[in-house]
């Protein structure tokens, strides 16, 4: 599997970040740990989990992904090839509780020594902000963060849900103030584009100004969640969520699944290779629950697309 720079990290990531949000629950130890097994073997470096998940699932209280990774790791004695991502902002204060924890100091503080004790480790390599928290002073919260690069429990940090106008604040508080400095985003993105009035609640989509932002800065990576909508391209009688239904999706649905068909690739695949041969780049955070599921997401890594068909994929406006 091909690796990538995590600019100015010195970090070098897996094109693939594999999504391990129910791992542990939903998805049990033994399968977790075959998916595991089998992203490692196929070069992929990059875990993706969070300190709340999955807190939705039934009897979990969000820790248990962690928990898993950190009995993975330690069984496979491979934590200095993981390339290890969490993140922190968005766990409820107490179980199935509205109020999330947030990103103030104390907050931070209480959650990265429990991350690391789940995680059986010393240090994190990328500590994401889940949430924007416009309750707490971003001067608090990237203080806070820089403090846990400086004494080592952090290598990287990075942020998620966030709009770009946040992001560009957050970013000058830092550089003024020679604080470590977001280096990537993880956004909700996939092919199809949601409509302008679409809610969904705290993720936010990558819109077209982040695109733009991020074509421009490549020390700035986008990661992308929710990349295959749960599998929809791939469902002849799908059902659009509302906040896809728009006037040209079927127009991209066809083109997608014409491209996918002279490639010899699922729709799925498609998307993926898609995401990484686009300008700007992005890497998917896949998921799967099963080992069929994971074959089909690595395959996409051996997809070409030629300028033609990527011209056609891309044709459908942004807006």
């Amino acid at each position: 599997m091909k690796h990538y720079a995590l600019e100015n990290t010195g970090m070098l990531v897996s094109a693939f970040s594999l999504g391990c949000l129910n791992f542990g629950s939903r998805t049990n130890k033994t399968t977790s740990f075959q998916l595991l097994d089998h992203f490692f073997e196929a070069g992929g470096n990059f875990l993706d989990t969070a300190n709340n998940y999955a807190v939705w699932n039934e009897g979990c209280v969000g820790g248990e992904s962690e928990s898993l990774l950190g009995e993975w790791m330690t069984e496979r004695k491979n934590r200095h090839q993981i390339i290890l991502a969490t993140k922190v902002g968005a766990k409820p204060i107490l179980p199935k509780s509205e109020q999330l924890e947030g990103l103030s100091r104390k907050a931070i503080e209480k959650e990265i020594d429990e991350s690391l004790l789940r995680l059986r480790t010393d240090y994190i390599d990328l500590y994401y902000a889940h949430i924007d928290d416009t309750e707490t002073e971003l001067e608090e919260t990237l203080e806070t963060l820089d403090d846990l690069v400086k004494i080592g429990k952090v290598r990287a940090i990075g942020c998620s849900n966030y709009q770009l106008s946040r992001i560009l604040e957050a970013k000058a508080i830092s550089m003024s103030n020679g604080w470590a400095s977001y280096c990537c985003i993880q956004q909700r993105y996939t092919y199809f584009r949601p409509r302008g009035d679409a809610d969904f609640g705290l993720q936010v989509s990558a819109d077209e100004d982040l695109i733009a932002y991020c074509s421009q800065h490549d020390d700035f990576t986008l990661m992308a969640y929710s990349p295959l909508l749960g599998g929809i391209y791939s469902k002849k009688d799908a059902v659009l969520p509302a906040a896809y239904r728009r006037e040209d999706q079927m127009t991209r649905l066809l083109t997608l699944r014409k491209v996918a068909e002279e490639l010899g690739a699922t729709p799925n695949q498609l998307i993926l290779a898609w995401m990484l041969q686009n300008h700007p780049r992005a890497l998917p955070v896949v998921a799967a629950s099963d080992l069929t599921q994971l074959e089909e997401n690595l395959g996409a890594l051996n997809l070409r697309i030629n300028s033609e068909q990527l011209e056609r994929l891309n044709g459908t406006s942004f807006n």
